[in-house]
């Protein structure tokens, strides 16, 4: 532009003069309009948040899109979803279900987990099972662990001395939503009813229960180990069972309520 300018040199002799193509002069980029690409990748990735640039391309092959490579990846990290996504979890959505009060025995179970640690900091798990029909404590598992695998295998336990109740009650942890559990239960007949999020009432046998043995064990002992804090609980759910009185049961004890 200065040659032309100052000399009146054409742009053929200037780009000759510097070693420059005259092709290359006159270039002038042609803006892509990528809406369509962007449109296409954020509805894929929308239903597909998990899916990689390759996987994402193929798939936009297979809906008839033909644009090369090179140009979607350009648009897909101009986008940043280059960048690894952490899918959000999303819980099914639970309908509100009614406190239901049985009228026998195994009609309906609860179970819900409790935290605690021992004297040396060493954090430990119950999973406490009841009979909402009355209010007995059938097992108090502990351990510093309880996968869902434990969970089924605490309920084949009780199948073999008590059997299976028709509904089991449960909140939405990660060991009850368990598609191993889903499928013992439907393997069992037994219904899995979960509370909705954030609404304990909705189980509200168990919650009043994880209250009394917050307060009357874990809260009032100091255990060191392990099989201490299994020892004073079997001796807890004995008495519970045997000798508590229950306003709710008409003051008797769990065992003494018989349909």
């Amino acid at each position: 532009m200065h040659m032309r300018q100052e000399h009146g040199v054409s742009i053929r002799q200037g780009c000759k003069t510097v070693g420059l193509a005259d092709s290359t002069y006159r270039y002038q980029r042609r803006e892509k309009d990528d809406a369509e690409i962007i449109d296409a990748l954020g509805t894929l990735i929308e239903k597909h948040p998990s899916v990689g640039f390759w996987q994402s391309f193929y798939r936009l092959r297979l809906q008839g899109r033909e644009w090369n490579h090179k140009r979607v990846y350009r648009v897909y990290t101009s986008l940043g979803l280059n960048i690894r996504r952490r899918a959000k979890k999303r819980l099914p959505a639970r309908v509100k279900q009614q406190l239901f009060q049985p009228e026998a025995p195994n009609q309906v179970w609860s179970l819900d987990f409790m935290h605690d640690s021992l004297w040396n900091g060493r954090t430990f798990r119950m999973l406490n099972v009841i009979d909402d029909y009355n209010r007995q404590v059938l097992r108090i598992e502990t351990d510093t662990s309880l996968p869902t695998l434990r969970v089924i295998r605490v309920l084949e336990q009780l199948k073999e001395v008590r059997g299976l109740p028709n509904m089991i009650r449960v909140d939405n942890g990660p060991e009850f939503i368990s598609h191993r559990l889903d499928a013992w239960c439907k393997d069992h007949k037994i219904t899995l009813a979960f509370i909705q999020p954030g609404k304990p009432t909705q189980n509200a046998y168990v919650e009043r229960f994880n209250g009394s043995i917050r307060r009357e064990l874990l809260n009032a002992y100091v255990f060191r180990t392990l099989n201490e804090v299994k020892e004073k609980a079997f001796q807890w759910q004995e008495d519970y069972n045997h000798h508590r009185p229950h306003k709710s049961l008409g003051y008797r004890a769990p065992i003494d309520v018989v349909p």
